[in-house]
Protein backbone atom coordinates (compact mmCIF):
# COMPACT_ATOMS: atom_id res chain seq x y z
CA UNK A 1 0.00 0.00 0.00
CA UNK A 2 2.97 2.27 0.40
CA UNK A 3 3.93 5.28 -1.99
CA UNK A 4 -0.03 6.03 -2.59
CA UNK A 5 -1.51 9.10 -4.56
CA UNK A 6 -4.42 10.49 -2.93
CA UNK A 7 -7.09 13.43 -4.02
CA UNK A 8 -9.29 14.58 -1.21
CA UNK A 9 -12.10 16.39 -3.08
CA UNK A 10 -13.58 20.00 -1.43
CA UNK A 11 -12.39 22.80 -0.20
CA UNK A 12 -13.73 23.30 2.93
CA UNK A 13 -12.20 23.20 6.78
CA UNK A 14 -13.43 19.60 6.97
CA UNK A 15 -10.80 18.97 3.42
CA UNK A 16 -8.48 20.90 5.05
CA UNK A 17 -8.46 18.68 7.89
CA UNK A 18 -8.73 15.76 6.19
CA UNK A 19 -5.63 16.31 4.28
CA UNK A 20 -3.74 17.26 7.46
CA UNK A 21 -4.65 14.15 8.67
CA UNK A 22 -3.95 11.91 5.51
CA UNK A 23 -0.30 13.90 5.29
CA UNK A 24 0.69 12.00 8.13
CA UNK A 25 0.40 8.67 6.94
CA UNK A 26 3.09 6.67 6.04
CA UNK A 27 1.42 5.59 2.94
CA UNK A 28 0.95 8.85 1.21
CA UNK A 29 3.54 9.33 -1.73
CA UNK A 30 1.50 12.46 -3.30
CA UNK A 31 -1.34 14.09 -1.94
CA UNK A 32 -3.49 16.17 -4.23
CA UNK A 33 -7.27 18.24 -3.22
CA UNK A 34 -9.64 19.64 -5.79
CA UNK A 35 -9.90 22.56 -5.83
CA UNK A 36 -8.88 22.90 -1.91
CA UNK A 37 -8.09 26.28 -0.67
CA UNK A 38 -4.99 27.71 1.08
CA UNK A 39 -4.99 25.30 3.66
CA UNK A 40 -4.65 22.52 1.90
CA UNK A 41 -2.26 24.32 -0.48
CA UNK A 42 0.57 23.74 2.28
CA UNK A 43 -0.25 20.00 2.44
CA UNK A 44 -1.23 19.23 -0.95
CA UNK A 45 -0.97 19.97 -4.60
CA UNK A 46 -4.50 22.20 -5.61
CA UNK A 47 -6.81 21.03 -8.48
CA UNK A 48 -8.19 24.05 -10.60
CA UNK A 49 -11.17 21.63 -10.66
CA UNK A 50 -14.69 22.09 -9.13
CA UNK A 51 -15.62 19.69 -6.56
CA UNK A 52 -19.33 19.37 -8.35
CA UNK A 53 -17.61 19.00 -11.79
CA UNK A 54 -17.63 14.75 -11.71
CA UNK A 55 -16.30 14.36 -15.46
CA UNK A 56 -13.56 16.84 -14.46
CA UNK A 57 -12.73 15.17 -11.51
CA UNK A 58 -12.46 11.75 -13.31
CA UNK A 59 -10.35 12.99 -16.17
CA UNK A 60 -7.82 14.33 -13.14
CA UNK A 61 -7.70 11.60 -11.21
CA UNK A 62 -7.53 9.32 -14.37
CA UNK A 63 -4.73 11.56 -15.51
CA UNK A 64 -2.87 11.95 -12.67
CA UNK A 65 -2.93 7.90 -11.64
CA UNK A 66 -4.76 8.87 -8.13
CA UNK A 67 -4.51 5.66 -5.79
CA UNK A 68 -7.34 6.90 -3.77
CA UNK A 69 -10.04 9.50 -3.74
CA UNK A 70 -11.60 11.26 -0.50
CA UNK A 71 -14.76 12.67 -1.10
CA UNK A 72 -15.41 15.91 1.43
CA UNK A 73 -18.60 17.49 0.61
CA UNK A 74 -22.16 16.01 0.40
CA UNK A 75 -23.42 17.26 -3.36
CA UNK A 76 -20.59 15.36 -5.45
CA UNK A 77 -21.77 12.50 -3.50
CA UNK A 78 -25.36 12.82 -4.21
CA UNK A 79 -24.39 13.68 -7.65
CA UNK A 80 -22.64 9.65 -7.91
CA UNK A 81 -18.94 10.69 -7.94
CA UNK A 82 -17.95 7.49 -6.19
CA UNK A 83 -20.18 5.31 -8.74
CA UNK A 84 -18.52 7.17 -11.54
CA UNK A 85 -14.87 7.23 -9.89
CA UNK A 86 -15.39 3.40 -9.23
CA UNK A 87 -16.51 2.70 -13.20
CA UNK A 88 -13.03 4.23 -13.80
CA UNK A 89 -11.44 1.51 -11.63
CA UNK A 90 -10.21 4.10 -8.75
CA UNK A 91 -10.31 3.05 -5.25
CA UNK A 92 -12.61 5.88 -3.53
CA UNK A 93 -13.94 6.23 -0.20
CA UNK A 94 -17.38 7.47 0.13
CA UNK A 95 -21.27 5.99 -0.15
CA UNK A 96 -22.44 5.51 -3.37
CA UNK A 97 -25.43 7.60 -5.22
CA UNK A 98 -28.23 5.12 -3.59
CA UNK A 99 -26.21 5.42 -0.45
CA UNK A 100 -26.06 8.92 0.17
CA UNK A 101 -29.37 9.15 -0.27
CA UNK A 102 -29.78 8.82 3.73
CA UNK A 103 -28.67 12.61 3.45
CA UNK A 104 -29.72 13.57 0.35
CA UNK A 105 -33.36 12.97 0.94
CA UNK A 106 -35.04 13.27 4.42
CA UNK A 107 -37.93 11.78 3.02
CA UNK A 108 -36.15 8.51 2.20
CA UNK A 109 -34.02 8.26 5.78
CA UNK A 110 -37.35 9.02 7.57
CA UNK A 111 -39.00 6.30 5.46
CA UNK A 112 -35.96 3.82 6.29
CA UNK A 113 -36.10 4.59 9.96
CA UNK A 114 -39.42 3.77 10.27
CA UNK A 115 -39.32 0.67 8.18
CA UNK A 116 -36.92 -0.89 10.71
CA UNK A 117 -37.91 1.18 13.83
CA UNK A 118 -35.01 3.30 14.51
CA UNK A 119 -36.31 5.73 16.90
CA UNK A 120 -36.50 9.42 14.98
CA UNK A 121 -39.30 12.04 15.23
CA UNK A 122 -42.85 11.17 14.74
CA UNK A 123 -44.17 13.04 11.72
CA UNK A 124 -44.74 12.95 8.07
CA UNK A 125 -43.56 13.76 4.58
CA UNK A 126 -46.17 15.45 1.57
CA UNK A 127 -45.06 16.01 -1.94
CA UNK A 128 -48.49 18.17 -2.34
CA UNK A 129 -48.67 21.35 -0.45
CA UNK A 130 -52.41 21.06 0.33
CA UNK A 131 -51.93 18.13 2.17
CA UNK A 132 -48.62 19.35 4.06
CA UNK A 133 -50.52 22.57 4.77
CA UNK A 134 -53.56 20.85 6.32
CA UNK A 135 -51.54 18.22 8.41
CA UNK A 136 -49.30 21.69 9.74
CA UNK A 137 -52.67 23.51 10.49
CA UNK A 138 -53.92 21.18 13.33
CA UNK A 139 -50.88 20.69 14.51
CA UNK A 140 -49.17 22.23 17.64
CA UNK A 141 -46.03 24.57 18.00
CA UNK A 142 -43.17 24.35 18.11
CA UNK A 143 -42.77 22.02 15.20
CA UNK A 144 -39.67 21.17 12.54
CA UNK A 145 -40.51 21.54 8.28
CA UNK A 146 -37.70 20.28 6.52
CA UNK A 147 -37.00 20.92 2.23
CA UNK A 148 -36.55 16.94 1.03
CA UNK A 149 -33.23 17.21 -0.92
CA UNK A 150 -29.68 19.28 -0.26
CA UNK A 151 -30.00 23.00 0.81
CA UNK A 152 -26.99 23.75 1.93
CA UNK A 153 -27.44 23.27 5.70
CA UNK A 154 -30.50 25.62 5.32
CA UNK A 155 -33.23 23.66 4.61
CA UNK A 156 -34.95 22.59 8.31
CA UNK A 157 -36.70 25.11 9.88
CA UNK A 158 -37.47 25.21 13.16
CA UNK A 159 -40.68 27.57 13.65
CA UNK A 160 -41.95 28.58 17.62
CA UNK A 161 -45.28 29.29 16.12
CA UNK A 162 -47.93 27.59 13.74
CA UNK A 163 -47.10 31.31 11.60
CA UNK A 164 -43.64 30.74 11.07
CA UNK A 165 -44.19 27.26 10.35
CA UNK A 166 -46.70 28.35 7.29
CA UNK A 167 -44.22 30.68 6.23
CA UNK A 168 -41.40 27.91 6.15
CA UNK A 169 -43.92 25.62 4.46
CA UNK A 170 -44.82 28.50 1.77
CA UNK A 171 -40.97 29.30 1.35
CA UNK A 172 -40.04 25.87 0.00
CA UNK A 173 -43.13 24.35 -1.30
CA UNK A 174 -44.68 27.73 -3.20
CA UNK A 175 -41.52 30.22 -3.56
CA UNK A 176 -39.10 26.84 -4.35
CA UNK A 177 -36.40 29.07 -2.10
CA UNK A 178 -34.23 25.62 -2.43
CA UNK A 179 -35.32 24.60 -5.79
CA UNK A 180 -35.97 21.13 -6.37
CA UNK A 181 -35.01 20.36 -2.73
CA UNK A 182 -38.77 21.52 -2.20
CA UNK A 183 -40.53 19.06 -4.17
CA UNK A 184 -41.04 17.48 -0.90
CA UNK A 185 -41.29 18.40 2.60
CA UNK A 186 -40.80 16.67 6.27
CA UNK A 187 -42.85 17.94 8.69
CA UNK A 188 -42.10 16.81 12.35
CA UNK A 189 -42.32 17.09 15.98
CA UNK A 190 -39.81 19.32 18.11
CA UNK A 191 -37.15 17.27 19.73
CA UNK A 192 -35.74 18.37 23.08
CA UNK A 193 -32.68 17.29 24.87
CA UNK A 194 -29.25 18.04 24.35
CA UNK A 195 -27.58 16.93 20.86
CA UNK A 196 -24.72 15.23 20.23
CA UNK A 197 -22.64 13.52 16.71
CA UNK A 198 -21.28 10.22 16.49
CA UNK A 199 -19.81 9.50 13.40
CA UNK A 200 -18.65 5.86 12.77
CA UNK A 201 -16.78 4.49 9.61
CA UNK A 202 -18.50 1.39 7.93
CA UNK A 203 -17.53 -1.05 5.38
CA UNK A 204 -21.46 -1.70 4.55
CA UNK A 205 -21.07 -4.60 7.07
CA UNK A 206 -20.10 -3.45 10.61
CA UNK A 207 -18.95 0.35 11.90
CA UNK A 208 -16.80 1.43 14.33
CA UNK A 209 -17.30 4.72 16.10
CA UNK A 210 -14.98 7.19 16.00
CA UNK A 211 -15.09 9.83 19.26
CA UNK A 212 -17.90 12.07 19.88
CA UNK A 213 -18.54 16.05 19.58
CA UNK A 214 -20.54 18.53 19.90
CA UNK A 215 -21.29 22.12 17.23
CA UNK A 216 -22.99 24.97 17.56
CA UNK A 217 -25.07 26.27 14.72
CA UNK A 218 -26.08 29.73 16.08
CA UNK A 219 -23.77 32.31 15.16
CA UNK A 220 -24.03 34.05 18.71
CA UNK A 221 -22.78 33.34 22.39
CA UNK A 222 -25.47 31.29 24.02
CA UNK A 223 -26.80 30.00 20.77
CA UNK A 224 -28.55 33.21 19.78
CA UNK A 225 -28.68 34.93 16.61
CA UNK A 226 -29.31 33.18 12.96
CA UNK A 227 -28.64 29.38 11.83
CA UNK A 228 -24.66 28.71 10.62
CA UNK A 229 -22.54 26.12 8.89
CA UNK A 230 -21.43 25.76 12.29
CA UNK A 231 -19.24 28.28 14.41
CA UNK A 232 -17.14 25.51 16.47
CA UNK A 233 -17.08 22.04 18.06
CA UNK A 234 -15.58 20.27 20.95
CA UNK A 235 -14.78 16.30 21.64
CA UNK A 236 -15.58 14.55 24.20
CA UNK A 237 -18.82 15.44 25.23
CA UNK A 238 -19.34 14.87 29.14
CA UNK A 239 -22.64 13.45 28.90
CA UNK A 240 -22.30 11.38 26.06
CA UNK A 241 -19.70 8.27 27.48
CA UNK A 242 -18.69 4.81 25.99
CA UNK A 243 -22.38 3.13 27.83
CA UNK A 244 -23.93 5.52 25.37
CA UNK A 245 -21.86 5.12 22.18
CA UNK A 246 -22.30 1.41 22.43
CA UNK A 247 -25.79 1.89 22.88
CA UNK A 248 -26.37 3.68 20.10
CA UNK A 249 -24.15 1.55 17.84
CA UNK A 250 -26.59 -1.69 18.80
CA UNK A 251 -29.68 0.41 18.31
CA UNK A 252 -29.34 3.24 15.88
CA UNK A 253 -26.29 3.11 13.81
CA UNK A 254 -26.06 -0.69 13.08
CA UNK A 255 -29.25 -1.22 12.29
CA UNK A 256 -28.96 1.63 9.84
CA UNK A 257 -26.04 0.10 8.18
CA UNK A 258 -27.91 -3.43 8.31
CA UNK A 259 -30.91 -1.90 6.79
CA UNK A 260 -29.21 -0.15 4.05
CA UNK A 261 -27.41 -3.88 3.07
CA UNK A 262 -31.03 -5.24 3.23
CA UNK A 263 -32.20 -2.74 0.57
CA UNK A 264 -29.72 -3.75 -1.76
CA UNK A 265 -28.23 -0.55 -1.23
CA UNK A 266 -24.84 -1.16 1.11
CA UNK A 267 -23.41 1.90 2.63
CA UNK A 268 -19.29 2.56 2.99
CA UNK A 269 -17.47 5.24 4.29
CA UNK A 270 -18.67 7.79 7.02
CA UNK A 271 -22.44 7.85 8.80
CA UNK A 272 -22.83 11.22 10.16
CA UNK A 273 -25.73 10.09 12.85
CA UNK A 274 -26.96 13.84 14.77
CA UNK A 275 -28.60 12.86 17.60
CA UNK A 276 -30.80 14.60 20.27
CA UNK A 277 -31.31 12.96 24.18
CA UNK A 278 -34.48 13.07 25.03
CA UNK A 279 -36.45 11.54 28.17
CA UNK A 280 -36.77 8.66 25.66
CA UNK A 281 -33.46 7.78 24.62
CA UNK A 282 -31.75 9.00 22.19
CA UNK A 283 -33.27 9.74 18.56
CA UNK A 284 -31.78 10.30 15.25
CA UNK A 285 -31.97 13.82 14.11
CA UNK A 286 -30.34 13.40 10.82
CA UNK A 287 -27.85 11.68 9.00
CA UNK A 288 -25.21 12.76 6.71
CA UNK A 289 -23.11 10.90 4.51
CA UNK A 290 -19.87 12.12 5.04
CA UNK A 291 -17.68 13.47 8.02
CA UNK A 292 -19.24 16.69 9.65
CA UNK A 293 -18.14 20.50 9.46
CA UNK A 294 -16.83 21.59 11.72
CA UNK A 295 -16.59 18.19 13.98
CA UNK A 296 -14.17 16.82 11.95
CA UNK A 297 -11.42 19.51 12.80
CA UNK A 298 -12.33 18.58 16.54
CA UNK A 299 -12.35 14.62 16.15
CA UNK A 300 -9.35 13.83 13.22
CA UNK A 301 -6.70 15.79 15.96
CA UNK A 302 -7.74 12.84 18.52
CA UNK A 303 -7.00 9.76 15.70
CA UNK A 304 -4.04 7.90 16.79
CA UNK A 305 -4.54 5.31 13.68
CA UNK A 306 -3.73 5.78 10.49
CA UNK A 307 -6.56 7.27 8.76
CA UNK A 308 -5.61 5.92 5.26
CA UNK A 309 -5.05 2.23 6.83
CA UNK A 310 -8.62 2.74 8.01
CA UNK A 311 -10.17 4.41 4.73
CA UNK A 312 -8.70 1.47 2.90
CA UNK A 313 -10.16 -1.08 5.31
CA UNK A 314 -13.34 0.00 4.40
CA UNK A 315 -13.24 -0.13 0.45
CA UNK A 316 -11.67 -3.66 0.68
CA UNK A 317 -14.30 -4.54 3.29
CA UNK A 318 -12.54 -5.29 6.09
CA UNK A 319 -13.15 -3.14 8.49
CA UNK A 320 -13.10 -5.93 11.35
CA UNK A 321 -9.65 -6.72 10.73
CA UNK A 322 -8.73 -3.22 11.98
CA UNK A 323 -8.44 -1.71 15.56
CA UNK A 324 -8.94 2.09 15.85
CA UNK A 325 -6.87 3.80 18.69
CA UNK A 326 -7.71 7.77 20.04
CA UNK A 327 -5.81 9.99 22.15
CA UNK A 328 -7.09 10.31 25.08
CA UNK A 329 -7.75 13.94 26.71
CA UNK A 330 -10.25 16.35 24.47
CA UNK A 331 -10.31 18.79 21.62
CA UNK A 332 -11.62 22.00 20.97
CA UNK A 333 -12.62 23.74 17.74
CA UNK A 334 -13.65 27.87 17.14
CA UNK A 335 -14.77 28.88 13.89
CA UNK A 336 -13.24 32.61 12.66
CA UNK A 337 -15.73 34.14 10.20
CA UNK A 338 -16.32 36.84 8.09
CA UNK A 339 -17.77 40.39 9.36
CA UNK A 340 -21.53 40.07 8.77
CA UNK A 341 -21.79 35.95 8.28
CA UNK A 342 -23.92 34.32 7.83
CA UNK A 343 -25.74 37.75 6.35
CA UNK A 344 -23.94 39.04 3.71
CA UNK A 345 -20.05 40.03 3.72
CA UNK A 346 -16.82 40.89 2.04
CA UNK A 347 -13.88 39.00 0.94
CA UNK A 348 -10.58 39.74 0.29
CA UNK A 349 -8.84 40.91 3.19
CA UNK A 350 -5.65 39.37 4.43
CA UNK A 351 -5.28 37.24 7.39
CA UNK A 352 -2.24 37.58 9.91
CA UNK A 353 -1.01 34.77 11.73
CA UNK A 354 1.17 35.61 14.49
CA UNK A 355 4.49 34.23 14.83
CA UNK A 356 3.55 33.82 18.76
CA UNK A 357 0.89 30.93 18.11
CA UNK A 358 1.31 28.08 19.92
CA UNK A 359 2.84 24.91 18.22
CA UNK A 360 -0.06 23.24 19.76
CA UNK A 361 -2.39 25.16 17.71
CA UNK A 362 -3.58 23.95 14.49
CA UNK A 363 -5.55 26.39 11.88
CA UNK A 364 -7.57 24.44 9.12
CA UNK A 365 -8.26 27.13 6.57
CA UNK A 366 -11.95 27.18 4.97
CA UNK A 367 -13.16 30.39 3.00
CA UNK A 368 -9.45 31.76 2.31
CA UNK A 369 -7.01 31.58 -0.79
CA UNK A 370 -3.90 32.27 -1.57
CA UNK A 371 -3.26 35.09 -3.87
CA UNK A 372 -0.73 34.88 -6.51
CA UNK A 373 2.10 37.23 -4.20
CA UNK A 374 1.74 34.47 -1.29
CA UNK A 375 -0.36 35.96 1.12
CA UNK A 376 -4.20 34.18 2.69
CA UNK A 377 -6.55 36.06 1.98
CA UNK A 378 -10.23 35.66 2.91
CA UNK A 379 -12.78 34.29 0.64
CA UNK A 380 -16.32 32.90 2.36
CA UNK A 381 -17.70 33.36 5.59
CA UNK A 382 -16.23 30.24 7.61
CA UNK A 383 -12.96 31.69 6.93
CA UNK A 384 -11.23 29.00 9.64
CA UNK A 385 -11.47 26.69 12.11
CA UNK A 386 -8.68 27.24 14.66
CA UNK A 387 -8.06 24.05 17.42
CA UNK A 388 -6.17 22.67 20.26
CA UNK A 389 -5.70 19.59 21.79
CA UNK A 390 -5.36 19.13 25.69
CA UNK A 391 -5.52 16.78 28.41
CA UNK A 392 -8.64 17.93 30.22
CA UNK A 393 -11.26 20.14 28.36
CA UNK A 394 -10.65 22.97 30.17
CA UNK A 395 -6.72 22.96 29.02
CA UNK A 396 -8.19 22.82 25.22
CA UNK A 397 -10.26 25.55 25.36
CA UNK A 398 -7.77 27.69 27.39
CA UNK A 399 -5.41 27.29 24.83
CA UNK A 400 -7.29 27.67 21.92
CA UNK A 401 -9.49 31.09 23.69
CA UNK A 402 -5.62 31.88 24.63
CA UNK A 403 -4.22 31.81 20.88
CA UNK A 404 -7.22 33.53 18.92
CA UNK A 405 -5.80 37.26 19.35
CA UNK A 406 -2.98 35.93 17.59
CA UNK A 407 -4.74 35.44 14.29
CA UNK A 408 -6.56 38.02 12.78
CA UNK A 409 -8.46 39.52 9.27
CA UNK A 410 -10.40 42.78 9.30
CA UNK A 411 -14.32 42.32 10.43
CA UNK A 412 -13.39 38.67 12.06
CA UNK A 413 -15.81 37.26 14.96
CA UNK A 414 -16.32 34.03 16.71
CA UNK A 415 -18.55 32.89 19.48
CA UNK A 416 -16.61 33.16 22.73
CA UNK A 417 -18.43 30.03 24.63
CA UNK A 418 -17.20 26.40 22.74
CA UNK A 419 -17.60 24.16 25.17
CA UNK A 420 -17.62 26.42 28.17
CA UNK A 421 -20.55 24.15 29.38
CA UNK A 422 -18.36 20.83 29.67
CA UNK A 423 -16.07 23.39 32.17
CA UNK A 424 -18.45 25.31 33.73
Amino acid sequence: MAGLKVLVVGNGAREHALAWKISQSKHVKELFAAPGNAGTSLVARNLNVSASDIPAIVKATTELKIDLVVVGPEAPLAAGLVDQLQAAGIATFGPSKAAARLEASKVFSRELMLKYGIPCAAGESFSDYSEARAFLAGKPAPIVVKADGLAAGKGVIIASTREEAQAALDSIMQARAFGTAGDRVVIEECLFGKEVSLLAFTDGKIAIPMVPACDYKRVFDDDKGLNTGGMGSYSPPGFFGQAMIDHVIKTIIQPVIDAMANEGTPYKGVLYTGLIMTDKGPKVLEFNARFGDPETQAILPRLKTDLVEIMQAVIDNKLHTRQIDWYKGACVGVVMASGGYPGEYRTGFPIVVSDKLDSQVAIFYAGAKKRDDGKIVTDGGRVLTVTATGKTMREARDMVYSNLPYISFEGCHYRRDIAAREVS
